[in-house]
């Protein structure tokens, strides 16, 4: 059996942080250039840096997003971003344009490239066009079922690695290609710059009656008729391990470090109980669903996987996401009281039941027994967000904890 490599986002120094210690193999994440998520935070140099000694420190890989389709003006600023890349020393370059690609085989030829899913992956014919100029790993197009997928392994070197999604946002377009914000608001995606217009409300109008909108109904709110379900393959562990997949990959460079957690964690366990036991796997499935559904989602699909989706994988009558906890924090560090200090994302009060988050698997449920300033003043409750605060949690918080709270 190939070995499972769990992928998981990374859109701020932070979060990198909690994947890895949430159970991540690699990271990816996006520079300041040339990848696809340019409304992210994304990463300095200097943040790299930091992020990937850190990440290596724990056996952890790290690769780069420069999955931007360039233009003219583009590449020149491509060959100077590799080359500063190259005294870093990432772990990977995920990449899709073809120009892009032969600049960084120039640039950095030892350097171990990906090939990003907005190639439009689709057939083994792709993989060995991509493996004969020098790419290691080919990321499959969300178009594609199991069946497909099995069918390219085995069309492929033994050594060539297969990437695809298994969790996370599905797009509207076909591989991520979407014309539909650089259309509306002048904002690129293919240049990283995507204003998300899947996500906005519709109406329907007649090509010869102008101005003529009329609503296609699904509730007094109108239709979101491109909206699609998140995927979701937590159930499905084994199927895609026999599949002949190398790496599960986690859409979400812009997600929240609970998010970022609560799939992290899940999906590890899922991967090591079933490579550890089917029946171990088959036993646990009920906290994989449970667990998987405590960070924000837009309700779940299989996507393409099992054949071709049809309606019930679209969301027609609203944009909102379903959001069963509120993130608090994560736990920086913890002071000689036991005190576990956090800058505070969302509003609690002392006296509330919060939930600690462990990267192990525990969940423990505490009262919040005091909340304080850096200065040692104490207050009752907690309602800026980004205040630095020591929280009294009776000595259960440890580094790296997620504080949440379960909405009512």
């Amino acid at each position: 059996m190939r070995k499972t490599e769990l992928l998981i986002p990374a859109g701020s120094l932070d979060v990198l942080k909690t994947a890895v210690i949430y159970g991540a193999d690699a990271v990816y994440l996006g520079g300041e250039a040339f990848g696809l998520r340019a409304k992210a935070k994304n990463f300095t140099n200097e943040e790299i840096r930091e992020g990937i000694a850190f990440a290596h420190e724990r056996g952890v890989k790290v690769y780069i997003t420069a999955n931007i389709f360039a233009h003219n003006d583009d590449l020149p600023g491509v060959e100077e971003y590799f080359k500063e890349l190259g005294e870093i020393g990432p772990d990977a370059l995920i990449i899709s344009d073809p120009g892009v690609f032969m600049t960084a085989k120039r640039i950095l030829p030892e350097m171990e490239i990906h090939i990003s899913t907005q190639a439009n992956n689709t057939n083994y014919g792709t993989y060995q066009f991509w493996y004969g100029l020098g790419a290691k790993r080919v990321v499959s197009a969300r178009e594609l079922s199991l069946k497909e997928i099995r069918e390219i392994r085995d069309h492929i070197p033994e050594d060539m690695e297969i990437e695809s999604f298994i969790h996370g946002a599905m797009c509207i377009s076909y591989s991520g290609r979407c014309l539909l914000s650089n259309y509306f608001t002048g904002r690129d995606a293919n240049q990283g710059a995507c204003t998300h217009p899947c996500r906005w409300k519709y109406s329907v109008v007649e090509e010869t009656r102008p101005g003529e909108y009329m609503p296609v109904y699904e509730n007094d709110r109108g239709t979101f008729i491109f909206n699609s379900k998140d995927l979701c393959m937590i159930e499905y562990v084994p199927e895609m391990i026999e599949a002949g997949i190398d790496s599960f990959k986690i859409e979400g460079r812009m997600k929240t470090a609970l998010y970022v957690a609560t799939v992290a964690r899940t999906y590890r366990k899922a991967i090591d109980d079933y490579l550890e036991s089917p029946e171990k796997y088959r036993e646990n499935l009920e906290w994989y669903r449970e667990e998987i559904g405590k960070c924000t989602y837009r309700e779940f699909t299989t996507g393409f996987y099992f054949g071709k989706p049809g309606s019930d994988t679209q969301i027609y009558d609203s944009s909102t996401y379903v959001k069963n906890y509120t993130y608090l924090g994560t736990v920086e560090e913890t002071d000689g009281r036991g005190f576990g200090r956090i800058e505070q994302k969302n509003k609690f009060s002392v006296g509330e039941t919060i939930e600690i988050m462990k990267p192990d698997g525990r969940n423990v449920e505490v009262t919040v027994k005091g909340i304080f300033r850096e200065d040692g003043e104490s207050q009752e409750s907690a309602p800026h967000p980004q205040q630095v605060l020591f929280i009294d949690l009776d000595g259960q918080a440890e580094p790296y904890d997620i504080l949440r709270k379960r909405e009512d």
